[in-house]
């Protein structure tokens, strides 16, 4: 980075003050926490989306693990399709083709009803049996297999903390980026918008990509000379919230994820020569106005973060495209 660009950085951070640094720190430590925070708009893409709508623009599939031994559409699941009353324990995984697909694989607990047996067939599911994992087991699609070894690794060894919904109303399928960039000293630095007041982006998932995509139109727009030069990796959810009392006006959900801005490792010149790959000690200057990098300082968050992108140790997200 050269001395104009360093004396930029500096200048903007200048801009930012100590009450606004300290209301992000709270906010991006909730969201480590696994709680929410409420979605007051949407900074990137939502003229290229809907409000969420069930059974007209968006599906949610709500998957439940559970082993022989408060979510209400998990509970109402479950019940219907084996016949079992349930308690969610945590989510294990979200899987996505898009807001238009997005499943919700939960591992839970049995707590009351009784096996479906075939009598009791009715529109929602003919039985359910227990699986010993190793009779042949008849399926028309062997993706659950899959979902059944993440519920027993998680059983012996959970590798990202207990995440249940949080209780937050959204209209549309949104992404918040807590969207850092980390240098070989392990400073960390947070994408951060200034206006209206400083604060984590928030994009809008779009139809004709992965939910995912919502991060890399945040990095397009705030700094697109260093788009193709970076990967956008969203690591993972740190929380999501979803309210689904109003149909069609709160059917949205929000993913609060950990996004990171990596530069390319395989670096070329004017000629299109690979070069040798020099780390970059700062983050890529914004060429958005309305954006700006913020570098943590808090030892504790910093420490957090730093652990969480180094393991990855929170709530997948999958895109399946």
């Amino acid at each position: 980075m050269s001395g104009n660009q360093l004396c930029c950085q500096r200048h903007e951070e200048m801009e930012v003050t100590e009450e606004g640094r300290r209301q992000v720190e709270e906010q991006v430590e909730q969201l480590l926490a696994g709680q929410g925070s409420e979605v007051s708009g949407c900074d990137v893409g939502l003229d290229q989306s809907k409000p969420a709508t069930l059974r007209k623009n968006v599906t949610y599939i709500v998957c439940g693990v559970i082993f022989n031994d408060k979510e209400e559409a998990l509970r109402r699941e479950v019940k219907e399709e084996a016949g079992f009353d349930c308690e969610p324990i945590t989510l294990l995984l979200i899987q996505e083709q898009g807001p238009q697909w997005i499943r919700f694989i939960f591992l839970a607990r049995v707590t009351g009803g009784n096996i479906k047996s075939l009598p009791a067939a009715d529109q929602e599911s003919l039985q359910a049996s227990w699986w010993d994992r190793q009779s042949v087991l008849p399926l028309r699609g062997r993706d659950i297999l899959r979902l059944i070894d993440c519920g027993l690794k998680y059983r012996q060894d959970p590798w990202h903390p207990v995440t249940l919904p949080v209780d937050l109303s959204c209209r549309h399928v949104l992404q918040r980026l807590v969207l850092v960039f980390t240098n070989s000293d392990e400073q960390i630095w947070i994408l951060l918008l200034k206006a209206p007041g400083l604060h984590l982006p928030t994009a809008a998932a779009v139809k004709t990509h992965a939910v995912t995509w919502a991060a890399n139109m945040v990095v397009q727009e705030a700094m697109p000379s260093a788009y193709h030069d970076h990967d956008v990796n969203t690591l993972g959810v740190f929380s999501l919230q979803h309210n689904g009392r109003q149909h069609g006006k709160t059917d949205g959900v929000c993913f609060n994820t950990l996004v990171a801005l990596v530069p390319d490792r395989v670096q070329r010149n004017e000629d299109g020569e690979k070069v040798a790959f020099i780390p970059a000690g700062q983050p890529p200057p914004v060429e958005n106005p309305r954006y700006v990098w913020l570098e943590v300082r808090k030892p504790t968050l910093r420490e957090k973060l730093l652990e969480k992108t180094k393991n990855t140790s929170i709530l997948p997200l999958h895109s399946l495209y």
